[in-house]
This record gives structure tokens, C-alpha cells and sequence, in this order.
């Protein structure tokens, strides 16, 4: 539905621009695009409505690059694969496969533009996602899951993740938010550990080593595994291990759940949203759990 000013997808688009994530970009402005947009009126000095207000419009809307969609041809790459048509629920099964890839070519365009399928979808409803198609795809930045994220921009930042506002936030020293997103952290029985910590690892595409005796509701049947990695693997494309152990920072295979559901403790963003983040911190970089 338009807004008096922009649009919803609008409005995510321009917040993912600009640095401040809305999660997947799905056409609706929910829960994850209120907190972005608060977050972007706090670090513009405007009133933090968290509503799609005219003022906030108008300060994501810089003139230069503002396209709210863009055209993008399918290469032969995007649509040979390899693809993991059948990946299943069960943790222990996911061992037999080679490795976690995107599921179809929709899959894949939908992250790498930061998108939900759906939304590609309707986007594109007469498109077959054939090689040398041209979709209509949300002008976000690309994302490659392939494609480990150079680390020119690691420097003096601080990650700050809010349990309250599920959302993550990188700081400069002076409070200066340089890139935020959503985020799913700790439940009932995996609270996230508050406290002052630190960056101690970070690995692209890692493999994942299922322990069923770190998970309270593993079946009681699983032994340990391990699954290879993947966008769809259990931790996404990338794992941020922090100096508590078994807890990191990771991505994800359900990039809607993110912002919405809880997490078994760990700290879980999107695939493209957990990429940003290992180009922004460095071993040793501090981490706040609040």
C-alpha cells in the first residue's frame, strides 16, 4: 500500500542503503523495519516515531542513487548451481549431504538482493528465472554467498546486540551507528549471555558440528554430526565466536524468521546482514550483550 510519502518497499530498500537493515526486504513494513527506521531517525536527529513519516522519507532520499528497484540479468553462473533441492529438517540427515546450497535460482537472486522469494516473485510474475532472464530485483547492495567479504573495512567498532529491540548495532568509539540489523538472540532456555565480550574467531562458510547435547530440544535419539557448509547450513555463511563458549554470532537458512523468532542463544542475522558484519570487525573486537 503507498505511504503519502514513498513506499514500503521503498523504505526498505533506501534503510538497507543507507547502512541500517530491515532484514528481508519483503514489501511490508513489520516489527524489523519499525526498528530500522527508529534506528535511522535517532542517527539523523529526528523524532523516533518508528513510523514511514514524510521527514524520514525525505532524509533517506539523498537524490544520488536512489533507485528503489533495478534490472538485473540472470548469468549461466546464477543458474547452474549446484542446488540442494531436498534439505532435510532433521540436523543428523543434513550430515549426508555434500554441502548446504540454495535450494533453486529464486533462492539464491533472493538473498543475494536481500529479498524474500516471495517478493521476487511478485516483482517478476511472468519470469523463469532462466539464464539471460531479465527480473526487476530491489537495488541492494549484491550478496554472494560464494564470495568470502573483503576485510578492508575491519577497524575500532564495538558490536552492541539489544534483546530488547532485537536489533544489532555496530558502533564507532564516538556512537556513530555504521551499519545495524536485525536480530534473533536467546530464549527461555537459552538466554543471551549479558555481559562485556569479544570477537575471538571469525569463519566464512564454516562447517557446523552438531552436539544434540548443547540443544534442549534435540531429539533424544541424535548423535553428533557433521554438516558441511553452506547458505542453509544451520549457521548460515558465517560464524563470529565470541569468548563464552558454544555462543557466536552467525547467519541463517530461514532469513524470515530473523528479528522474529528466538534464537537457542547465539546471535542469528540474515546471510547478507551476518557478511556485512565480518567485513566490519576483527579479532578482539568488543561485543555487548544487553
Amino acid at each position: 500500500m503507498p505511504l503519502r510519502c514513498g513506499t514500503p518497499l521503498g523504505f526498505q530498500v533506501r534503510l538497507n542503503q543507507r547502512g541500517i537493515s530491515p532484514g528481508e526486504i519483503d514489501g511490508t513494513l513489520g516489527p524489523n523495519a519499525h526498528r530500522a527506521i527508529a534506528i535511522f531517525q535517532e542517527s539523523m536527529g529526528l523524532p523516533v516515531s518508528r513510523q514511514a513519516d514524510c521527514a524520514t522519507w525525505r532524509a533517506l532520499s539523498t537524490g544520488d542513487g536512489d533507485e528503489v528497484t533495478v534490472s538485473y540479468r540472470i548469468t549461466d553462473d546464477d543458474a547452474k548451481g549446484p542446488f540442494a533441492t531436498q534439505i532435510p529438517a532433521d540436523l543428523p540427515a543434513q550430515a549426508s549431504l555434500p554441502a548446504l546450497e540454495y535450494s533453486s535460482v529464486v533462492e539464491r537472486l533472493a538473498e543475494r538482493f536481500h529479498a524474500s522469494p516471495a517478493l521476487l516473485k511478485h516483482l517478476n510474475p511472468t519470469a523463469d528465472f532462466a539464464a539471460g532472464a531479465e527480473v526487476v530485483v530491489p537495488a541492494a547492495k549484491p550478496f554472494d554467498a560464494r564470495q568470502e567479504p573483503s576485510r578492508a573495512d575491519s577497524g575500532q567498532v564495538t558490536v552492541d546486540v539489544s534483546a530488547k529491540t532485537s536489533m544489532l548495532r555496530v558502533l564507532k568509539p564516538d556512537g556513530r551507528v555504521v551499519f545495524a540489523a536485525p536480530a534473533s538472540s536467546g530464549s527461555t532456555h537459552d538466554p543471551l549471555p549479558i555481559g562485556r565480550w569479544k570477537v575471538i574467531s571469525v569463519s566464512w562458510r564454516p562447517v557446523f558440528r552438531y552436539n544434540p547435547e548443547l540443544f534442549w530440544d534435540a531429539d533424544p535419539s541424535h548423535t553428533k554430526a557433521t554438516i558441511q557448509a553452506g547458505p542453509n547450513g544451520p549457521v548460515g555463511v558465517a560464524w563470529l565466536g565470541i569468548n563464552v563458549e558454544h555462543y557466536g554470532i552467525h547467519g541463517t537458512a530461514e532469513p524470515s524468521s530473523v528479528g522474529h523468532l528466538q534464537s537457542h542463544g547465539c546471535v542469528r542475522l540474515t546471510n547478507w546482514d551476518a557478511a556485512r558484519l565480518v567485513s566490519l570487525v576483527k579479532v578482539g573486537t568488543p561485543v555487548v550483550f544487553q
